[in-house]
């Protein structure tokens, strides 16, 4: 198939694809979808509930995984219209404009996400090997700085894929491989040389993910370290403590990257589906688990949740005497 053009608005359509082979039971397919969609929705918004509304956690750790909790929903709000479309109604077709719109969140919340794990590894490294000068280094004006610093450092990053991809003409194949738009997938699509674009998206990458991911490295090895000569065992439970959640966050977001990554450049023989899987592992699971790692591993998140039921409980028993 080649892509169609209007030649009134010379705009180019291209076709989303969701489970090759399974267009049957995409119904069935949308239960665990939705299910996934649902709890990310509910639980970054209620991480969000409990910071806004409870003193205690006016921290500047708390409000970097504010800002981790707002990433999650927006990444996950940028593909369920067109990943729930496919599976409930069949909307294969998407417009350049929308494309490039949801192409443009994708990545810019994804480095966005890249960016608030670095910031949370920096207050990690503070509260544990510098705790006395922790609320001179990390001031509320400080986290806005760097939190507006990480999404505008995307943002602009991000900005000219759209414009290098718009000079394109699409003369191949029109059907894109998931039920979302990613550069490196309609880039291939182009008629002309694509090294440009080859090159500013391994450099952004390079930039962003892989400097980040070295600065975190070398944050959690310091912070290690710190703790192995930490004489307290209470204080050391502490610090492993609050290091263990952090970890699991930064294991949470490099992992799928890393496998889908692998997967992309030395898969080519792998079925089409496991592509398809881990694509969708990339973009759900660490929105998914994050605020299942915190609410568990953080004990004033935890002691909120249980305050909460408490509150409910209490109501329920009220309205029942």
């Amino acid at each position: 198939m080649i892509i169609l053009y209007n030649s009134s608005l010379h705009k180019a359509t291209f076709f989303l694809t969701g489970f090759q082979g399974l267009q049957d039971l995409h119904g069935w397919i949308s239960i665990p979808f939705c299910s996934i969609y649902l709890t990310v929705i509910v639980g970054n918004l209620t991480i969000l509930h409990f910071i806004r509304t409870d003193v205690t956690l006016h921290e500047p750790m708390y409000y970097f995984l504010a800002m981790l909790a707002l990433t999650d929903l927006g990444l996950c709000l940028s593909t369920l219209p067109t990943v729930l479309g496919i599976f409930w109604f069949d909307a294969r077709e998407i417009g350049i404009p929308a494309c490039f719109t949801q192409l443009f969140f994708i990545h810019t919340l994804s480095l966005v996400e890249s960016s608030v794990l670095l910031s949370m590894s920096i207050d990690c490294y503070v509260a544990i090997c510098n705790p006395l000068r922790y609320s001179t280094v990390l001031t509320p004006t400080r986290v806005v700085k760097m939190g507006l610093s990480s999404v505008l450092r995307s943002a602009l990053l991000i900005l000219p894929l759209p414009f290098l991809l718009k000079r394109f003409r699409y003369c191949r194949s029109h059907v894109l491989a998931h039920a979302y738009c990613l550069h490196l997938e309609i880039m291939k699509l182009a008629c002309s040389s694509i090294i440009v674009n080859h090159i500013y998206g391994l450099s952004v990458v390079a930039c962003t993910v892989g400097v980040d991911s070295l600065l975190i490295f070398l944050s959690y090895a310091l912070i290690l370290r710190t703790i192995v000569s930490i004489a307290s065992r209470q204080e050391r439970l502490w610090a492993l403590n609050t290091y263990v959640s952090h970890i699991c966050a930064v294991l949470l977001f490099y992992i799928p990257i890393i496998g889908l990554s692998l997967v992309h450049r030395f898969g080519e023989h792998l079925p089409r589906i496991v592509h398809i899987l881990m694509s969708y592992v990339y973009l759900l699971v660490p929105p998914l688990m994050n605020p299942i790692v915190y609410s568990i591993k953080t004990k004033q998140i935890r002691q909120c949740i249980v305050k909460k039921f408490e509150f409910i409980k209490s109501l329920t028993c009220f309205w029942q005497d």
